[in-house]
């Protein structure tokens, strides 16, 4: 129990002074005046003036609280290494004991993991979350068990009591990682891209001038470099295919290094084309001409080289062929020297009439089948003894006319295989389209593929493979009318647009094709085929251990799965002949990236508080209390700050003077004045 003086005044402060104001007036008036009261009228007025301040002995009955000690053990990825888990767990059972044994003192022990989503060791949030569960009257000091490595230092709160580390790791620790400083998301296929990584030794490292880097693009045989280390390098690599491009760097683990987690990295770069090189011949000219240009030429990645027969040869006027174009037209230049440089020949409306010589059009046959493209959009012409298709580009065409011109309006249908291909596949619902007008009546080969249909089920756009290249047929010249919005139009843009990119061979629309898009740890898996089902996808982890998992139909032609790694790293899949590669998280953790322990990260939070860094590897420190304010830790100890916080139980408050005595005592006081002055 403890007392103490307290005050309860009848009237404010200020009427109170101001009557004590009055009472020592009236004594100096009585000693002026030499009245031999003057001391029993002060001592009166003294008495009623406190007797108005109502003071009171107020007692409290007090129970000591316990200190508290906040103890957090980091249990993180980093903590794993060497020995610095069994280190840790001793020390937390030692100090947890030391503690439990000191008189009125409680532990709470807080348990650190990884961070969501590879945010790293989160110290200073688990602090906040325990401060503010505890009395920050009760916290006499927190401990820190850790490697000092902690990533969300900007959260540090405001602390009562003086804060430790105690810190694992040894102090002739050394690591080597890898750090890949620049890596772009995009790169131009054919054309070499740079990376830029650097090798870096910390801590007690040997002396080392440099190493060997491995690279390896989609799981392939390793290319190895020498690479200096300290110092960054470039290295230009250039990619093999469009899509997703996964390139692994690795740096072999040197002897003592306390980790290799971190001697890896994994860059995920897609393969883009820089533009779209499109050679447009154009025949006789009509409304869909200038359409199919405005659609390319609205592309700022297609390249376009536009070849328009403004007048027939036939016309006799005079005029030599050679002279009939505006200007001197490099066909020759073109179709038989520069015909590679192209990705894609469009041929509208087109016929033989002697501009391109039958050699040239074989060129383009030959073009093909060593891996060119070719669309052609037919006309009337298509089906007359002048077609294309009776050139020596015939041979490659992945349907034949029938010589008939159908003229009658039908809207274009997506055929049961153009739902599952995925130039046609997800387009726009077909009742919703336009009408075309005309069509021209083809048989289609063998081998090709029928996507969309027009009058009575006839094919429309015919899809095939020749040789290492793709040829594709409309057997229409009415396409415009979609762009130009006849009877609500249609998608003429993408279905292009998917048109040009399925015969550049884009993976994402490939027929056959397997795909996998990661998101942190977790991958969706894409098998796209034009078959009614698939097999199971076996999965090959980093580890090197296999599984199967079983895609489901979301779209006709389109299974999926979603599937989540147990592990960072590189991750194979295949189904039947189909293979993907992809990489899940980061290929070293942020828990890996620095790996040696420090202490220097948590000073800016450790010395306004005057705490310390003690190394585990030195043996478990002593625990000493210390007043607050000063230095808080030294050479095999730290310190901790007695509260001294009690909790009140009950309160007590007796009067000072009862007011019975107050009044005869004043009284008393005030008679006794009078009767001396009186007597005088």
């Amino acid at each position: 129990m403890t007392g103490t003086l307290v005050y309860d005044p009848l009237l404010p402060w200020i009427a109170i002074g101001a009557l004590g104001g009055l009472a020592a007036l009236g004594v100096v008036l009585a000693l002026w005046r030499g009245l031999s009261g003057w001391a029993l009228r002060a001592l009166a007025g003294l008495v009623l003036v406190a007797a108005l301040a109502q003071p009171s002995w107020q007692v409290e009955d007090r129970a000591p609280l316990n200190d508290i000690v906040l103890m957090v053990v980091d249990k993180s990825a980093s903590q794993t290494l060497a020995e610095r888990a069994g280190v840790t767990e001793e020390a937390a059972t030692t100090l947890e004991a030391e503690l439990a044994g000191r008189p009125n003192t409680e532990v709470r022990r807080v348990e650190v993991g990884d961070g969501e989503d590879d945010a790293g060791t989160l110290l200073m949030t688990a602090v906040s979350e325990a401060l503010a569960e505890e009395p920050p009257a009760q916290v006499a000091g927190i401990l820190l068990l850790s490697d000092g490595r902690l990533h969300d230092l900007d959260r540090a709160p405001d602390l009562p009591a003086p804060m430790h580390l105690l810190m694992t790791g040894q102090e002739d620790d050394w690591d080597r990682r890898l750090i890949v400083e620049n890596a772009p998301a995009f790169a131009i296929l054919d054309e070499p891209v740079t990376l830029t990584v650097r090798v870096e030794d910390e801590g007690a490292a040997p002396e080392a001038a440099q190493t060997t880097i491995d690279i390896s693009v989609d799981g392939a045989e390793p290319q190895t470099f020498d690479i200096p280390i300290g110092q960054s390098f470039e290295l230009p690599i250039t990619l093999p295919h469009g899509g997703l491009n996964v390139i692994q760097f690795t740096v072999p683990e040197a002897k003592g290094e306390i980790t290799d987690r971190n001697n890896t990295a994994l860059v995920q770069i897609n393969g883009v084309r820089d533009r779209l090189r499109v050679l447009l011949v154009s025949g006789e000219p009509h409304a869909g001409g200038r359409t199919w240009r405005n659609l390319l030429k609205s592309d700022s990645s297609v390249d376009l080289v536009h070849f328009t027969i403004l007048r027939p040869p036939e016309k006799q006027d005079g005029v030599p062929v050679s002279e009939l174009s505006l200007i001197a037209f490099p066909t020759r230049e073109l179709f038989l020297e520069k015909i590679d440089d192209f990705d894609l020949i469009i041929f509208d409306r087109y016929k033989r009439r002697g501009i391109l010589p039958s050699i040239y059009l074989d060129n383009v046959r030959q073009y093909v089948e060593e891996g060119g493209a070719v669309l052609i959009s037919a006309g009337p012409d298509f089906a007359s003894a002048d077609s294309l298709a009776r050139s020596p580009l015939g041979e490659v065409l992945p349907a034949e006319p029938t010589a008939r011109v159908i003229k009658e309006g039908f809207r274009p249908e997506i055929t049961e295989l153009g739902e599952r291909h995925p130039v046609t596949a997800g387009l726009s619902n077909a009742e919703g389209w336009g009408r075309w007008l005309r069509q021209i009546d083809v048989e289609p080969t063998d081998a090709a593929e029928v996507v969309m249909s027009g009058v009575e089920g006839r094919p429309l756009l015919v899809l095939d493979r020749i040789g290492e290249g793709r040829v594709s047929l409309v057997a229409s010249d009415q396409a415009w009318l979609w762009s130009r919005g006849y009877e609500g139009g249609g998608p003429q843009l993408e279905l292009l647009r998917r048109l040009a990119h399925w015969m550049m061979k884009e993976p994402e629309l490939e027929e056959e094709t397997l795909l996998a898009q990661p998101t942190g740890q977790t991958m969706r898996i894409i098998r796209r085929t034009l078959g009614d089902e698939v097999g199971p996808v076996t999965i090959t982890r980093p580890d090197g251990e296999t599984e199967e998992i079983t895609l489901e139909e979301v779209a006709p032609g389109r299974f999926e799965a979603l599937y989540e790694g147990p592990q960072i790293g590189l991750y194979r899949l295949e189904e039947g002949e189909q293979e993907a590669v992809v990489g899940l998280g980061p290929a070293a953790p942020r828990e890996f990236e620095q790996t040696i322990a420090t202490g220097d990260l948590l000073e800016p939070v450790l010395d306004p508080v005057e705490g310390g860094v003690v190394r585990l590897e030195e043996g478990v420190p002593d625990i000493r209390e210390v007043s607050a304010g000063r230095p808080a830790a030294g050479r095999g100890w730290v310190g901790i700050t007695p509260r001294d916080a009690f909790e009140t139980r009950d309160i007590t408050q007796v009067p000072a003077l009862p007011a019975w005595a107050v009044l005869l005592l004043a009284a008393g006081l005030i008679v006794g004045a009078w009767l001396r002055e009186g007597r005088r």
